[in-house]
């Protein structure tokens, strides 16, 4: 058997991330060959990735960031089993890495975001998770990606990066990005489903409307009204769940419309994304 020492050990450990007794089995399958002891700790976390496939990664961190002249935000959720791994400064780094590479390529989809060359390194970044999988034993997956192109994009990360947004506005100026980030925070905390009425799906429209008419009916209302009460329901719930009719946060006798308005002529929100860990 090949005798390895601690110092190559520690080179390996350097290089790759791994733990001590890992880089040292795999120094000595591969005779001291760095390179093919590489490949076996990559094969490693392959083999961990297949086992803990139908693991639930319920726990990680989300983050969104945008491009130096404003005008793209991007969002993605890296996820993973527990919560002591994703407050891990390792984890936290590679979902950063990860959010960067997003930025400087604008992929337009989880694909093409897991193709692309994972920042530093030859591997990419799916294959990057494959081996933060070995070293760490746990199922780890990007869940989620968002990308927003627009005039102005603002980006809000809440305290404990389990929730993050990203909102577009139809103009540009340092005074956009100040009254943006008062949405972008709104959208965290309020959780609307559309920009407006307009961009409710008619499914949920007729969703509502059907579960307005039964409370009514349950309600003993007569039939001939039935209707009417039901379209009164639906129009509450569009006021509260879309963006820019609900009660603005900072001031509830605005609407985010009218808060938007008073800011600065013709300021609208163009898109919006919002991701949750566990929501």
């Amino acid at each position: 058997m090949t005798k390895i020492s601690a110092a190559e050990v520690n080179k390996l450990r350097k290089m790759t991330g791994s733990g001590m007794m890992d880089c040292k089995n795999a120094l000595v399958e591969a005779e001291g060959d760095f390179d093919k002891a590489i490949d076996i700790l990559r094969k490693k976390g392959q083999k961990v990735a297949a086992k803990r496939g139908d693991r639930e990664a319920a726990e990680g961190v989300v983050l969104a960031d945008v491009t130096a002249d404003k005008k793209t935000g991007v969002l993605i959720a890296l996820n993973c089993e527990t919560d002591f791994v994703a407050k891990n400064e390792e984890f936290f780094n590679v979902a950063k890495n990860i959010l960067n590479a997003a930025l400087e390529n604008k992929p337009a989809t989880i694909e093409e975001l897991k193709a692309l060359k994972y920042p530093g390194s030859d591997l990419t970044i799916a294959e990057k998770i494959t081996e933060e999988i070995g070293k760490i034993g746990e199922k780890i997956d990007i869940s989620a990606y968002e990308i927003i192109n627009a005039d102005t994009v603002v980006a809000y990360n809440h305290p404990g990066n389990k929730l993050a947004t990203i909102v577009g506005f139809n103009k540009e100026g340092d005074k956009i990005e100040e009254v943006g980030k008062q949405v972008a925070m709104q959208v965290a905390a309020m959780n609307p489903i559309a920009v407006s009425e307009e961009g409710v799906p008619a499914d949920i429209i007729e969703k509502e409307m059907a579960i307005g008419r039964e409370q009514a009916i349950q309600e003993g209302k007569p039939e001939n009204i039935v209707d009417k009460i039901a379209e009164g329901k639906v129009k509450k719930y569009l006021k509260e769940n879309t963006l820019l009719n609900q009660a603005f946060i900072r001031d509830n006798k605005l609407t985010v419309e009218q808060f938007l308005s008073q800011s600065e002529n013709g300021l609208t929100v163009t898109e919006f994304k919002r991701v949750m860990i566990g929501g």
